[in-house]
């Protein structure tokens, strides 16, 4: 299934670039650092990880829109997710703004479906195995709450 139209060749076109602005279009002078405006926005407290989700959500919905599978528009929501929660901790989530680069991770999906049929049916399987993994990760987290309010009742009681 590749690319036929003009029109989705330029709208790919337009969704890579804007991954690019958003992950890798700066460079450190120097060095091979590349950054965008994701951990640049994502420094402002909270309010940061709101353009970059939006932007990533409109890449993904484009995407969705011009035909993209389910199984891909999944792993693409995924990515997208993990880099809103995840960005969202502060300094953390900046450090991981420069190394996970959601959009260009998106953006090689894309590719990988459009070129070579990668990435092609429901992904219903994915979805459960993200699922379960989200279920564990909640799980934890919610135990780590439960201990450290433990430790911070004993230490004031």
């Amino acid at each position: 299934m590749k690319i036929q139209s003009q029109a989705k060749q330029d709208k790919l076109r337009l969704v890579k670039f804007i991954a690019s602005l958003m992950d890798d279009y700066f460079t450190i002078p120097g060095t091979n650092i590349r950054f965008g405006l994701d951990p640049i926005l994502g420094m402002i407290p909270l309010a940061g990880q709101v353009p970059t989700l939006a932007i990533s959500m409109g890449l993904v919905f484009t995407m969705y829109k011009y035909g993209a599978s389910n199984k891909l528009i999944i792993k693409m929501l995924f990515n997208t997710l993990i880099d809103a929660l995840l960005g969202s901790i502060p300094l953390i989530g900046t450090i991981f703004d420069f190394a996970f680069k959601a959009n260009t991770r998106n953006v090689k999906l894309i590719e990988e479906h459009y070129l070579e049929n990668k990435h092609q049916g429901s992904g219903r399987n994915f979805l459960f195995i993200a699922m379960f993994i989200i279920f564990i990760l909640l799980s934890l987290f919610l135990y780590l709450i439960y201990i450290f309010s433990s430790y911070l009742y004993h230490l004031i009681f």
